[in-house]
């Protein structure tokens, strides 16, 4: 392969897609049993396999990740105010506007790029009622200090867990901690379903009560007991999701290994520092360097210099969520609150990592990495 430029465009991350063949025979049995939605029997089987892969008891699917983010803060009745992050996918964010919850910005931790624990409770107000961390790139949040900060100041917590599939911490599924938690399946996730989420609880009432919530509050064909939404994932996403579990063990060791494969090559480059997180307790989701001073190019420089060479890294995440014209005009979005976080976002680059790249692509976006800084320096 031409170390210069790969032969064929290169993204971030590409969804991991089992053989169309082996998803034919489910298609056919959900086409067989006419049985499209509302909780049918692979949503069932998903539910089921997924719990005892991921180690929890009380797992309810969606149709996608924000879905389950609204539908996570209505079952709390979660009002007021909530301390989140502004280093996250807009989504984040997103969800409390939709429940009319005002989000509050507190700055990261400039070494795990979560919610940074210090500088919580400065932001508490009588107003405040929750807490809404990101396990940012599948790294586990400083769960402990959260909880105690939480049950100090009587607060409900709902992870972001969009990133951290199969993450553990101390021994335990990392989706164990807060009130509730919440997955994306997107198709760009570690694991997949197309699209789709799940809320994952920690009894067997709040899971009903989530399951009421995402069925439009129907408890049975004539009883209505919430102003729910639709948030169902559908037999076939559920169907691909049953598929994709089957490989999810060796999706993420060949994820672990391009990991270690970027670390080695790239930890020779002046300037590049790959991102200090997203050691063992990650997934390894996502591959995030830090374009620093020292490196001839600025992150926006290398950024286009890998896309005129078809690898298409992503800024992610950049903007903001607090640069966004809804939010920004918020106290808490101002740039002097969030001095890491705006450091972070304006170095900040995902290099391409997905089960199906090679080594040799490893290699060569190195290469370009490399020679890039020599070319500019």
């Amino acid at each position: 392969m031409d170390a210069n430029k790969p032969a064929a465009p290169i993204y971030v991350t590409q969804p991991d897609l089992p053989p169309l063949e082996d998803f034919l025979p489910y298609l056919q049995d959900i086409w067989n049993s006419k049985t499209l939605t509302n909780g049918g029997p692979y949503h069932q089987r998903l539910e089921q396999a997924l719990g005892e892969y991921l180690g929890v008891k009380h797992l309810s699917l969606f149709a996608n990740g924000t879905l389950a983010l609204i539908t996570a803060l209505q079952s709390l009745r979660i009002h007021g105010e909530v301390i989140t992050t502004p280093y996250s996918f807009v989504a984040t964010a997103h969800s409390l506007l939709w429940n009319n919850i005002k989000p509050v910005f507190v700055d990261i931790d400039p070494h795990s790029f979560n919610l940074d624990p210090a500088r919580i409770e400065a932001a508490i107000t009588p107003q405040t009622t929750a807490i809404m961390p990101v396990h940012c790139y599948g790294a586990p949040c400083d769960v402990e200090e959260i909880d105690r900060i939480a049950c100090n100041y009587g607060l409900r917590v709902i992870y972001d867990a969009a990133h951290a599939f199969g993450v553990r911490h101390q021994e335990r599924s990392v989706l164990e901690y807060g009130d509730l938690s919440v997955l994306s399946f997107h198709a760009t996730k570690a694991f997949n379903t197309f699209e789709g989420g799940a809320i994952i609880s920690q009894d067997a009432r709040m899971k009903r009560h989530i399951d009421h919530l995402k069925n439009f509050g129907f408890v049975d064909e004539v009883t209505v007991v919430a102003a729910g939404i639709n948030g169902k994932m559908s037999e076939i996403n559920a169907a691909f999701g049953l598929l994709q579990l089957q490989g999810v063990d060796a999706a993420l060791a060949k994820r672990r290994a391009i990991f270690e494969r970027y670390r080695q090559q790239l930890a020779t480059v002046a300037g590049i520092a790959s991102a200090p997180q997203g050691e063992a307790a990650s997934n390894h989701s996502y591959y995030p360097i830090l374009v620093q001073d020292a490196y001839p190019l600025s992150r926006d420089a290398l950024y286009q210099y890998l896309r005129d060479h078809n690898v298409y890294a992503r800024r992610y995440f950049h903007p903001l969520i607090s640069d966004f014209p809804m939010y920004r005009h918020m106290p808490s979005a101002a740039h002097a609150n969030l001095p890491v976080a705006r450091r972070v976002s304006a170095q900040v680059l995902c290099l391409p990592i997905f089960p199906a790249l090679e080594m040799e692509q490893v290699d060569a976006i190195a290469a370009l990495i490399a020679k890039a800084g020599l070319d500019g320096s």
